[in-house]
């Protein structure tokens, strides 16, 4: 290739590169497109390591109070309907009654805030700690 096709092919080439660079410049969201990007990116859960104490986040207490039922047919059932991993059977009295010894406070806590296997909340990272409980209260209403 000869010395001006060379330079023509630069020339050209920079041209198209700077056409297509990108910038930020003209590029607006408005607050809703903000806000939908936010939550297609938000995290789906958080990790608790035993000992940690969970807080409720805004999200987590502005609940409409879910029902008990409700909780517990979307994110407990799966582990309590069948035992997973040591967890105690739905309509197991003995089972319930054997954690209940520890008293009611400390089966919300566990429940919040995981113990062993089970992590905290569950599988409801969305549940407020009154949800949380609800959902205990229906477990143990239903094993006696």
């Amino acid at each position: 290739m000869s010395r001006p096709n060379l330079v023509l092919v630069f020339v050209v080439t920079s041209l198209l590169l700077w056409g297509c660079s990108s910038s930020d410049e003209g590029l607006t969201l408005t607050a809703s497109q903000e806000q939908q990007i936010a939550e297609r990116i938000a995290p789906a859960g958080h990790s608790v390591m035993e000992g940690q104490v969970v807080v409720a986040s805004p999200a987590m207490s502005s609940g409409a109070g879910r029902a008990g039922d409700d909780i517990y047919n979307t994110s407990c059932m799966a582990c309590h309907n069948s035992g997973v991993a040591g967890a105690p059977m739905y309509g197991d009295v003995s089972a319930w009654a054997t954690r209940l010894e520890q008293g009611i406070e400390t089966v919300y806590a566990n429940a919040i805030n995981g113990i062993r296997a089970m992590p905290a909340r569950g599988t409801c990272m969305t549940c407020s700690d009154d949800e949380v409980k609800s959902a205990i209260d229906y477990i143990l209403d239903n094993s006696k």
